[in-house]
């Protein structure tokens, strides 16, 4: 099991050092002045350059890098260039309503998505199993925007019981992180229906009928453990995507975050808040996978078994 934890920590430190480094080489290729836009129209030329001198932007590409890398090794991300604040800081303000509003989006994903997902394996082929299907296959070719829209116009405008932007208490939370949970609980709904229809279907199953187990005690212990590792697993992917599906829901709903912070950084091509967004963002990322790996082997003790005999 040690073993396992070593090589997904290796593994993950390598993809955010790729990540890193990519990163940096796409948005310092990216096409516009820096120092122009900071300075503004009219700027003159030798205040182009003391800017530049400034923020290092004078120095060859490789010189940034190594500045870059180097800063992230000690846990510095620069400063913003146009607050002249430290970018790590400016991320810890906006992270934690971030990642209240993910949990609560992934939260409301599995709530809604598994238990539809196992009644509608329930009743296959039927027509509640259909409206299901019907329903889901609506909300997945709705985009997140608009879906907020419709809720904003719906429990915010008509019905006034949500505020309509802003905040930070859990009302204001309640609408977007209802649209994207729901959008996140089809594809749970979708994978849960389909994992417990093929488990059914596994000789082992056969096994437990025949041995008289009940059926109650064979769906819940042994077909949704089956299905809780790959449900769980595409939380994870979800999660990750979710974070940069934030950039829209947080710009709809006027909320503090990463995402708004990004839109930000973007119009005012601040590189180094920009990288220190999707880094936080990339991490994350690695950081939900890297646990939902390991957890495996609490869910399912056939995975820990294996761990130990490769050790």
């Amino acid at each position: 099991m040690t073993r396992r934890i070593l090589e997904r920590l290796a593994a993950s430190v390598a993809v955010v050092f790729g990540a890193s480094t990519l990163i940096f080489l796409i948005l310092n290729w990216l096409p516009g002045d820096t120092a122009a836009l900071i300075a503004g129209e009219g700027a003159t030329e030798e205040t182009l350059v003391r800017i530049r001198a400034q923020l290092g932007l004078n120095q060859p590409l490789g010189h940034q890098y190594w500045e870059y890398m180097t800063g992230l090794l000690h846990g510095d991300l620069g400063r913003s260039y146009a607050t002249r604040a430290p970018v790590l800081q400016e991320l810890a303000a906006q992270f934690p309503s971030t990642a209240s509003l993910a949990v609560a989006a992934a939260s409301v994903a599995i709530v809604v998505g598994v238990p539809l997902g196992v009644a509608a394996a329930a009743n296959r082929g039927r027509v509640l199993d259909h409206i299901i299907q019907v329903v889901g296959l609506a909300l997945n070719s709705i985009p997140t925007f608009w879906l907020g829209l419709l809720a904003i116009l719906l429990f915010s405008v008509h019905l006034r019981w949500l505020p309509i932007l802003g905040g930070r208490g859990v009302l204001a939370s309640v609408l977007p992180a209802g649209c994207l949970g729901l959008a996140m609980s089809i594809p749970v709904q979708r994978l849960v229906r389909s994992g417990i229809l093929e488990a059914l279907q596994e000789p082992y199953i056969t096994t437990l009928r025949a041995k008289g187990l009940r059926a109650t005690r064979i769906f819940g212990v042994h077909v949704l453990r089956n299905v809780a590792i790959s449900t769980i697993t595409l939380v994870g992917v979800l999660v990750g995507e979710l974070f940069s599906g934030l950039v829209v829901v947080e710009t709809l709903f006027a909320r503090p975050g990463l995402g708004r912070l990004a839109v930000y950084a973007v119009g005012n091509k601040d590189i180094p808040l920009v990288q220190g967004a999707i880094l936080v963002t990339s991490v994350t990322y690695v950081v939900v996978n890297l646990l939902v790996d390991l957890s495996y082997a609490w869910i399912d003790p056939r995975v820990r078994l294996a761990s130990n005999g490769d050790a």
